[in-house]
């Protein structure tokens, strides 16, 4: 699943958001997801700046009493390899073999700023 990281300056401000929560963070959205039940031990996968940077495991979705869900995620955020991904409202469902690989260690650093990516992907070059 993937959804834009609005809100966020960047993708370190997005994962000192997550890591502010202690067992889990949540995000709230209107509906349950359809396919909620093949999302099991799957990740939302977060855009920003027209790039996907980092995805953030699925804990589960919980009905709040308002008739919103939650959506549960560990607080964390995974730097994956930056992949080009125009935006969108709400969130989109992403085939596994779609998914960007996760970066060895913490190599946030050495991978293309997500900006960067997006104008690349303009161009056809990645």
């Amino acid at each position: 699943m993937t959804k834009i990281a609005y809100g966020a300056q960047s993708a370190a401000s997005l994962r000192r958001w997550l890591e502010s929560h202690d067992a889990e963070a949540r995000l709230s959205t209107r509906y349950l997801p359809k396919r909620h039940e093949e999302m099991n031990g799957g990740s939302l996968f977060w855009i920003h700046e027209h790039a996907i940077v980092g995805r953030s495991p699925l804990i589960g979705f919980e009905q709040r009493q308002d008739g919103r869900w939650d959506i549960r995620l560990e607080p964390r955020l995974i730097a994956v390899e930056p992949r080009a991904k125009r935006a969108h409202q709400g969130w989109r469902y992403l085939k596994a073999e779609a998914a960007p690989r996760d970066l060895d260690g913490d190599m946030e650093g050495e991978a293309l700023p997500p900006r960067l990516v997006g104008e690349l992907a303009k161009l056809g070059l990645v």
